[in-house]
């Protein structure tokens, strides 16, 4: 992606009708997840995600979006706020639209964002009651948004992605949070910096693991709390497994002995954070 002009000053929207135009070009390139990782960029769909981002404090670099979507109040928003923030807004046909966009349910408006992430946190200056979700390897990138919507909704402080994960920042993935990946801290470790890192944990480390002795729901938790989740199929690692300070399971009555890693954390999450939650 070029430089982008300076946003001290309003931009004009500029109208693109070739799929072979180079923006048109690079935003497609960012489905390639080397691509993304380049340019440290990505894109999100939809105008109720970019409102989120919005909400989020976070600007685009690019916001691009046909004509019949700019007849929706939410999508005019978007572009005039985009334009007196100096963002390059593009207006495309609807057959460039459809080519820079997913191609399932294609929307009127996508913008695309600086990817972040945030800083190890500091052990000493978590705040006591706070949750901290770490997800080791995690493959699929559905259950990564999904997941991301669940700390989200409970207020959990965010997620260390340890080890070889999915990329936090692809397009299913980011379809799947539903904006929450503008609200979520994501923090990303290797296996070892993080086991040195949590050994100063002052509160438990939970791990949800077949082996695990307690039921999940028993525990009386000491906070700060670390969740560690392993990945779909072969769970936490060795290393992980040792750094628990309580191994936890989910009572099953069937046959089955897991559930999708999007529940299990989902249910995890809820029961330790639910003393803090209220309507």
């Amino acid at each position: 992606m070029r430089d982008r002009p300076s946003r001290s000053r309003p931009q004009s929207v500029k109208p693109i009708a070739s799929l072979q135009n180079d923006r048109v070009k690079a935003i497609r390139a960012l489905d390639m997840r080397k691509v993304r990782r380049e340019k440290g960029l990505f894109v999100a769909e939809g105008a109720s995600v970019l409102i989120s981002a919005r909400e989020a404090g976070w600007v685009p670099e690019s916001l691009v979006y046909e004509p019949k979507g700019a007849s929706s109040p939410l999508v005019r928003g978007l572009i005039d706020e985009a334009l007196k923030a100096g963002v390059e807004v593009l207006e495309v046909t609807p057959a460039v639209l459809a080519k820079v966009s997913s191609k399932e349910n294609p929307q009127a408006v996508l913008g695309v964002f600086k990817q972040r992430f945030a800083g190890v946190p500091l052990v000493g200056g978590v705040a006591q009651e706070a949750v901290w979700l770490v997800l080791e390897a995690v493959r699929d990138p559905g259950n990564l948004g999904t997941i991301m919507r669940t700390v989200d909704a409970v207020g959990a402080a965010g997620i260390i992605l340890v080890g070889d994960c999915c990329d936090p920042y692809s397009r299913e993935c980011i379809r799947a949070t539903m904006g929450s990946v503008f609200a979520v801290p994501l923090v990303k470790m290797a296996v070892e910096d993080f086991v040195e890192w949590q050994a100063a944990w002052r509160g438990d480390v939970v791990g949800l693991h077949l082996s695990g002795a307690e039921d999940f729901r028993t525990p009386d938790y000491r906070e700060p709390v670390l969740v560690l989740m392993g990945s779909e199929g072969p769970g936490l690692s060795d290393e992980l497994t040792a750094a628990c300070s309580r191994r936890v399971k989910i009572p099953m009555a069937g046959r089955l002995d897991s559930l999708n890693l999007a529940v299990a954390t989902a249910l995890t999450l809820y029961q330790i954070r639910g003393p803090h939650l209220s309507l």
